[in-house]
């Protein structure tokens, strides 16, 4: 339980960084309304669930059957939270705002889906950063799968509720520079705690 939560708390910062998936959800949101955020949300989580089935399939077991091509790829997950932490840090001291255009898509769920089907970052987590967090002496299969199963339940729950949150501030075209500023310096904290602790396991 305590590799699940720790799992947990690595990647809430990784979602809550703005990328394609949340990009694409709030532009719903703010180009139609909740309904439509929430059913892009649920075209994302969707295209994670692919992701899910390669996991079942072996990939995870197999990678982690190999040292050497494990080991690169713990240290390629490493580098990849150290370079979204470095990021997040940077942003904070700098003066960019975070625009999100108002985009009505007819088939918000499909596009979606698509959405996180080849998003890098979704990529890199569920072979870069999942894998690392598996028991090789264990079930990798099951281990695998329940990782999956954690990090689409997260995107569910915080993709549906900035969806909320964003249907009552639909007018506004930009996120609040002060607000977004503590999320990605508290982020880029969290992300280089997580980095730190996977390079001294």
């Amino acid at each position: 339980m305590s590799v699940f939560l720790l799992f947990a708390l690595t990647v809430i910062p990784l979602i809550f960084t703005p990328g394609p998936d949340m990009l694409f959800i709030l532009s719903q949101v703010m180009g139609k309304d909740v309904k439509a955020g929430m059913m892009a949300t649920v075209g994302v989580c969707l295209g994670y669930l692919v992701h899910s089935v390669l996991v079942a399939l072996g990939i995870a077991a197999i990678i982690v059957s190999f040292p050497i091509l494990f080991e690169s790829i713990r240290w390629l997950g490493i580098a990849y939270l150290l370079f979204l932490a470095l990021s997040l840090i940077k942003s904070v001291f700098n003066t960019q705002k975070l625009a999100i255009e108002k985009k009505n898509t007819a088939k918000p769920i499909q596009k979606g889906f698509f959405t996180a089907l080849l998003n890098p970052k979704g990529m890199l987590i569920y072979f870069a950063i999942l894998p690392q967090f598996i028991d090789k002496t264990g079930n990798t299969i099951s281990q695998g799968l329940i990782l999956s199963f954690i990090f689409i339940g997260l995107c569910f729950v915080v993709y549906g509720g900035l969806s909320v949150i964003f249907a009552k501030i639909s007018q506004k075209t930009q996120i609040d520079e002060r607000k977004q500023k503590w999320i990605d310096g508290g982020s880029g904290g969290l992300l280089m705690l997580a980095a730190t602790w996977l390079i001294i396991q």
